[in-house]
């Protein structure tokens, strides 16, 4: 009789050769190495549009390497200290080599953060304030299929485009969708997967599909419905790294030791 694990036909464990493993962790390190280096090569910016014209593109500006689909950049102007990530779309008319006239197409305001995946599509105007900030694959855009004729393929028939335009200092949620016609006031949340047309208030935060308003601020009321969180409170202008070090250190029970001596105090 066999050894049990011939009879089985089990396997014997190979032996492992640790050094079998060093040209493999060098290629990785040389491949990491080199997209590192084709994502800053190819980012675009100011100093170095490469291949892009755009109207307009302000200082501290980058778009990511890779982009998405770039067309119409004539008419798209993008101000300062703007984040474009990586695959983010951005058009202008409905199809490259057009002459859209002596006016941007699509603005882009200053501070403005695109997430990755994003598209913009501004087949009319569209205009996204300073400040907003987009989560990955929001997707806004000016047109529309239409349907009206019931016996024409709908992707045959003429589209609708209206324009759009998104406020200062939005805040717009992964995968948000910003139809044809939506106007969206300042500091707007739209909520993620939201489906926004339409007139949206100042201070608001919209949620849903179709969207809706769950919670707004004026003036004379304040938040209503009241926001179930405490506002988060700001680090003093003079804290240094090292203090913010040593409290990251802290554990539970002395930070919360501390907060009674402040309180008390």
């Amino acid at each position: 009789m066999g050894a049990p694990h011939a009879e089985y036909g089990e396997r014997v464990p190979k032996r492992k050769n640790t050094f079998s493993s060093w040209p493999r962790r060098l290629a990785q390190r040389a491949v990491h190495a080199a997209w590192a280096w084709v994502q800053r090569t190819g980012s675009v910016t100011a100093e170095h549009p490469g291949r892009f014209r755009f109207g307009a593109l302000g200082p501290h500006t980058r778009l990511a390497f890779p982009l998405g689909t770039v067309f119409g950049e004539p008419w798209i102007h993008i101000g300062s200290h703007c984040i474009v990530g990586e695959q983010v779309t951005l058009t202008a008319g409905l199809m490259p080599d057009l002459d859209l006239g002596p006016d941007p197409i699509l603005r882009i305001g200053d501070g403005v953060v695109l997430g990755r995946g994003s598209h913009v599509i501004a087949d009319t105007t569209v205009t996204i304030g300073s400040d907003c900030y987009f989560g990955p694959y929001v997707y806004v855009t000016s047109t529309n299929h239409s349907y009206d004729d019931p016996h024409e393929p709908i992707g045959k028939q003429w589209p609708r485009m209206e324009p759009v335009e998104i406020g200062p200092g939005c805040w717009i949620g992964t995968g948000a969708v910003i139809l044809p016609g939506a106007r969206i006031g300042r500091n707007v949340v739209v909520a993620a997967g939201a489906v926004v047309r339409g007139v949206v208030p100042d201070h608001a935060v919209v949620a849903g599909a179709p969207a809706r308003v769950v919670r707004r601020w004026t003036p004379a009321e304040g938040w209503q419905p009241p926001l179930r969180t405490p506002a988060p409170v700001p680090l003093p202008d003079d804290i240094t790294p090292e203090q913010l070090r040593a409290l990251a250190e802290l554990d539970e029970e002395t930070a919360a030791r501390l907060a009674e001596l402040d309180a008390e105090a």
